[in-house]
């Protein structure tokens, strides 16, 4: 199954309040080898907190004449097109994407979206925590840095490719309707928004 696995790297963590400021993500082929990366970073149009760089080490100068996110979103969705999204906490980067491409009414993957928070509970059980690190070196994926969009995403990939391939034991992938299963969650979708025209203010003298 192709799929692409996508991560963000965010200022704070409240949707709609905190902005993106990278976003990563890399299409996978049948084989769980990577085909295309979509990467950059976004200017996220306020200072970049202290915390917030202490986790990711992004800095406000590297973000200096980096696109804002209104002109990443329509070429990331193009970018997924109907493929399958995958993310590690998937609510968390999802509520981001699904909040700004409703704010700037911009285009959005068409894919099923995928957690492999809670497949990876289910299928590696007994983890002292699910973290994508912890999950990462306990399945031996060779590992630089975290917390940056691309990195983790390439690693959300690898531990998705590898979780299918132990729900496969004859060979024959789990279906998308399986996978949702397995989350326990129901099927999740980025919303397609059809971009409004915008209309005067005219006032009513009637």
């Amino acid at each position: 199954m192709r799929f692409i696995a996508f991560d963000l790297e965010t200022t704070g963590t409240l949707p709609g309040v905190d902005q993106i400021c990278e976003i990563g993500a890399v299409l996978f082929d049948e084989n769980g080898q990577p085909e295309t990366i979509f990467a950059t970073l976004i200017n996220p149009g306020i200072p970049m907190p202290e915390g917030a760089s202490r986790v990711n080490g992004i800095k406000d100068e590297m973000l200096v004449g980096q696109p804002k996110v209104t002109d990443v979103l329509d070429a990331f969705a193009e970018f997924c097109g109907d493929i399958p999204v995958v993310a590690h906490n998937a609510a968390f980067d999802a509520a981001f994407l699904i909040s700004d491409i409703k704010k700037h009414e911009t285009s959005a993957p068409r894919g099923v979206i995928l957690d492999t928070l809670p497949l990876a509970r289910k299928v590696y059980p007994g983890l002292a925590n699910y973290k994508l690190g912890t999950l990462v070196q306990h399945l031996g994926i060779k590992s630089t840095n975290f917390h940056r969009a691309e990195e983790d995403a390439s690693y959300c990939g690898q531990l998705f490719h590898k979780m299918i391939s132990r729900l496969s034991p004859n060979g024959v992938a789990p279906t998308l309707a399986t996978l949702v299963s397995l989350t326990g969650k129901p099927e999740q979708r980025f919303p397609q928004i059809e971009k409004q025209p915008k209309q005067l203010g005219l006032l009513d003298l009637a």
